[in-house]
């Protein structure tokens, strides 16, 4: 292109890390299958929302405060740890008693019989993740914000370059430098980042028009600047 002028192992409890002030509460519970019966730790009933005395949880409480979107994966990992007493672990959203909507991650196993060796009861753990998550995805939201003003600084550098030393327009700069990234399959800030590099080793003005040009023709990342100096000596 040419441009012209113009592992298997028993669950156990999660750790709560950090020291005062700093720790996630950690809930317990136990369903017994035959009778259908929960148990839940105070603080599993104020992970959902309710004071230890306020309901008695069953399957049904227990599937209606989850998330609706996660409520049947959620189901289908209880019962297959009702068959099989294998750990399991869950990562999910609930909607709180209180309306609050909080992301738990559940670890668990069933536990058999050493009569029947049949599967009598699931038990496991809860930890609020919600806090934790939130402040992960602030962090990633300012990476993003960051990596994306750092690419259009280079595609704005790129578009300076090509309007100066072509001898073109600002837009027609990035249109030629867009078709450029479409034709030959280069992502446009990666490509932009490298008429940069280009730029800062290109040897005299009167070349600098031919070698963006070729450059454009056949786009590559550009040589070390020690390298060309090495090979013109």
């Amino acid at each position: 292109m040419t441009i012209t002028p113009a592992r298997r192992a028993r669950a156990v409890p999660p750790k709560s890390p950090g020291g005062p002030g700093q720790a996630r509460p950690v809930g317990r519970f136990r369903h017994d299958l035959a009778t259908g019966r929960w148990w839940w730790s105070s603080e599993t009933f104020a992970l959902h929302g309710y004071d230890q005395d306020e309901i008695a949880p069953t399957t049904e409480i227990f599937l209606a405060l989850r998330h609706p979107e996660d409520r049947a994966a959620v189901e289908e990992v209880l019962r297959r740890a009702g068959e099989d007493a294998m750990p399991f672990s869950s990562v999910h959203r609930i909607e709180t008693a209180r309306g609050r909507e909080r992301t738990l991650c559940l670890v668990g196993q069933g536990r058999r019989d050493r009569d029947t060796h049949e599967v009598v009861e699931v038990m496991g753990y809860f930890t609020d993740l919600t806090s934790t998550l939130a402040q992960r995805a602030e962090i990633l939201a300012g990476e993003q914000i960051r990596a994306a003003a750092e690419h259009r600084a280079t595609i704005e550098q790129a578009k300076g370059i090509l309007a100066l030393t072509c001898d073109v327009s600002a837009s027609r700069a990035f249109t030629v430098l867009r078709a450029a990234s479409n034709d030959h399959n280069v992502p446009l800030r990666r490509l932009s980042g490298w008429v940069v590099e280009l730029a800062e080793q290109l040897p005299a003005p009167d070349d600098q028009r031919r070698s963006v040009n070729e450059f454009l023709d056949r786009p590559r990342e550009p040589r070390p600047a020690v390298d060309v100096l090495d090979r013109s000596a």
